[in-house]
């Protein structure tokens, strides 16, 4: 500050014949002290009173500093009652931006809501989960652990933990926070906390050799080199950390060197300073004896000590940090009061347009300029406050690397700067970092490994969302990326992989032309109607024997067309399922039962009605004749038509893709499409069938040859047999077998029809013709029993 002022004092083109002065007091690092200093500072020397200081005007206009943020908080609260601005230098705290609280503030350091945005980008960048917040008890660290909890609420960073160092003389509290840090799985700790309590917990840590952890910096101590030692490097090596940006203030490291106990007498700064650097007491004046003395204790300073030849932190002007905020601060300070000096009355910002008093500097006038101060220094930095006192912010990422000496350097491997776009504020040379152990990779901190490709993520109950357990996808689904929260589900026409992070083609099947079960039922089915059709030739051939106009020949040759048409339905269920061919599989498939049942119902009832016609004065016979006949089988099938078109208005049989059975397969198949449809189609069969069954069953005593009930009864057994066990084998047979076994059932109880009714009259026509005679037909025999 004292250079600042004065290089401002020597330059005529700032502040021309004014000259700037100053007052320093040192607040000890305590708030009450902070206090007092300032109203001492505001009210002039103790035990003086002066006219000046009764005209209601402090004796300084404005305030620079206090460098903490609770110190600052205190004398703002103060000052701002009187309007008189104070400018801190390293304040960072975001409670200070509140100008209804603090209407005086300003500062030349970012404010911590900045820092804490740039510090969870740090933190997702490198993709650390899991880290733990060691902060001051103070404005500064819980303003700013506050600030951090609410940026990371919406994002996957969880803190494991928050410790607060109690700030003052009272640090019996870091055993326990190092128990915490030890415990914890956390290997990412950010420190929110000053150079002494960093110190304080660093050499904790020492104590029980802790020292796998990576340590993230607040700018408060990120370039604090003071701590580095040689039994704290091993800890400190690789810490990473946002710096206020540094710069080199061209004539200060002269300036530096040129101080002398001699030049500046009586200056306890100096004095100080001096015995700081090189360990020796300076020759103070004894108020009593009038003479230069020294206590007996205290090493001498001999005079001839230079700081040309001193290499230390206090003369190296290549990490200007916190220094260059103060060199910014008292520039901002040196262009408000050129602003006021310089303004023209009629075009100043007050009542009447004036500029406000310029001789005798009132604070809130200087306020108003403070407030509108914009300029660009020497450095070629703009310098200017928002609306709550904040100025630009920008940072250096600061890495701690060791020298080949042991010594630390503060590389810089990057930059935040907050006036870019979002998502682009972080600029980082990843190359040129070294973590905590000299490594060149990224430390892991993470409550849970990442779940790779394949799994999801599953919370743990009770704990944060970053502690989670990796569940494998389920069949059929995916996740292809790392830490998924759900697992995809594949499309229909694909599955997961055995690894399940990929999709791939289902393979189709069903039933088709080209299988070898599709080839044997096909030539089956083809076979049986090939058979029916061949008994049909024969009963044409021999229409007019006695056995075939006996079986009434009309019905006869209708049941032989309905089974070729049963028979050759069963090859519309082998195939690609279209939409055509699933309606027409099921509608023949029904209508050619009923037309078959319908026929040897109607033959049944016909032998049964022909037994009764034998009887006396029975004239039953005349109800059941050819037309009636053919009636009840066409209104039979009717019925039976008329349920297949409703079924395929309403709710049609359709393609469909079953993947129920078999994962890695989707089976082509029909879908019936109305249930309630579909087992009309077949309850109206079984109905027709179980009344076939029932009149058969009547007829079964009488004689052999006048009638054919007893074949028509072992049918309808050999039908109900096949149909009742095909439930159950339908049911539990996967894939295309279904459709194998549906079809099975059709052929079995095909043949059985085919079979049992027409066997025995193609047995008789053929090998025994000579049995196929009217006489023997009606059982009648000669005498000696020939027939």
């Amino acid at each position: 500050m004292i250079f600042t002022i004065e290089e401002i004092n020597r330059d005529p083109a700032l502040l021309p014949n004014t000259t700037l002065g100053y007052r320093i007091v040192d607040s000890c690092d305590v708030s009450s002290e902070a206090l007092k200093g300032a109203l001492q500072i505001l009210n002039g020397d103790e035990g003086t009173l002066s006219h000046e200081n009764c005209r209601g005007f402090s004796s300084v206009p404005l305030i620079i500093g206090d460098a903490g943020s609770s110190r600052s908080a205190a004398v703002s609260r103060i000052v701002g009652l009187f309007g008189i601005p104070l400018i801190s230098y390293f304040a960072s705290c975001a409670c200070l931006s509140d100008k209804r609280e603090f209407p005086t503030f300003f500062r030349t350091v970012p404010s911590d809501a900045v820092q804490i945005k740039a510090l969870i980008r740090l933190v997702k960048y490198f993709k650390w989960s899991w880290v733990g917040i060691v902060a001051v008890d103070s404005d500064y660290g819980r303003f700013g652990i506050q600030s951090f909890a609410e940026e990371i609420w919406n994002s996957n960073v969880c803190i494991a933990y928050t410790e607060f160092i109690p700030s003052g003389r009272t640090r019996d509290r870091t055993p326990q926070i190092a128990d915490t840090i030890r415990k914890s799985s956390a290997k990412v700790i950010i420190l929110f906390c000053g150079e002494s309590d960093t110190l304080l917990l660093i050499k904790e840590l020492r104590l029980r050799n802790i020292t796998d952890v990576q340590l993230i910096a607040s700018e408060a101590w990120v370039t604090s080199s003071l701590i580095w030692t040689e039994e704290s490097q091993k800890i400190l090596s690789g810490t990473i950390g946002f710096g206020i940006r540094k710069a080199e203030i061209p004539g200060l490291r002269e300036f530096l060197v040129k101080l002398h106990p001699s030049t500046a007498p009586g200056n306890p700064f100096v004095e100080e300073f001096w015995q700081e650097v090189f360990g020796c007491k300076v020759k103070t004046r004894d108020q009593t004896s009038g003479q230069n003395t020294w206590l007996s204790s205290d090493k001498p300073c001999t005079g001839s000590e230079s700081l040309n030849s001193s290499k230390n932190i206090y003369t190296d002007v290549s990490q200007l940090r916190v220094s260059y905020n103060v060199y910014k601060a008292v520039y901002a300070v040196a262009h408000a009061l050129h602003n006021l000096q310089s303004c023209e009355n009629g075009k100043g910002p007050f009542i009447n347009k004036t500029c406000g008093q310029k001789s005798n500097i009132v604070p809130w006038q200087l306020l108003h300029y403070l407030t509108e101060v914009k300029f660009t220094n020497k450095l070629g930095e703009e310098i200017s406050f928002d609306i709550n006192g904040d100025p630009i912010a920008s940072y250096d990422v600061i890495n701690w690397q060791k020298r080949a000496d042991g010594s630390v350097a503060f590389v810089k491997v990057g930059y935040y700067d907050a006036a870019l776009p979002a998502g682009n504020e972080l600029v980082l040379d990843e190359s040129s970092i070294l973590w905590h152990g000299h490594q060149n990779r990224v430390p892991l901190s993470v409550c849970s490994d990442s779940c790779p490709t394949g799994t999801r993520k599953a919370v743990r109950r009770g704990q944060p969302i970053c502690c989670f357990d990796c569940l494998p996808c389920a069949d059929g689904e995916i996740s292809n990326k790392t830490d998924s929260i759900e697992c995809l589900r594949c499309s229909i026409d694909h599955q997961s992989n055995d690894e399940r992070d990929q999709c791939i083609s289902r393979e189709t099947e069903y039933l088709s032309f080209q299988d070898e079960i599709g080839i044997t039922l096909t030539s089956i089915s083809l076979f049986g109607a090939c058979i029916t059709g061949a008994v049909a030739v024969v009963f044409l051939y021999f229409i007019n024997t006695p056995i075939v106009r006996a079986n009434n020949s009309e019905l006869s040759f209708l049941l032989l067309i309905s089974l070729i048409l049963c028979f050759l339905c069963s090859i519309a269920f082998i195939g690609q399922p279209s939409p055509w061919s699933c309606m027409v599989r099921h509608t023949v498939f029904g209508v050619s039962f009923v037309l078959c049942i319908s026929c040897i119902l109607s033959k049944t009832l016909v032998v049964l009605m022909a037994f009764k016609a034998t009887l006396p004065a029975s004239n039953v016979m005349k109800w059941f004749g050819p037309t009636q006949q053919r009636s009840i089988v066409f209104l039979c099938t009717l019925i039976q038509i008329i349920i297949c078109v409703i079924w395929l208005v309403t709710s049609p049989p359709v393609p469909a893709k079953n993947t129920k059975y078999q994962s890695a397969k989707i089976i082509l198949e029909c879908d019936v499409g109305s249930t309630v449809a579909f087992c009309c189609v077949l309850g109206y069969i079984g109905f027709l069938a179980c009344m076939c069954l029932i009149l058969a069953f009547l007829a079964r005593a009488l004689p052999d040859k006048f009638n054919e009930a007893k074949c028509i009864t072992f049918s309808m057994l050999i039908f109900f047999a096949v149909w009742v066990t095909f439930i159950p084998a339908y049911v539990s047979t996967p894939g295309k077998y279904t459709v194998a076994v549906e079809i099975f059932a059709i052929l079995a109880s095909s043949f059985g029809l085919l079979t049992c009714i027409f066997a025995p009259k193609c047995y008789i026509i053929l090998l025994k013709p000579e049995e196929n005679t009217k006489k023997r037909l009606m059982g009648k025999t000669d005498r000696n029993g020939i027939s």
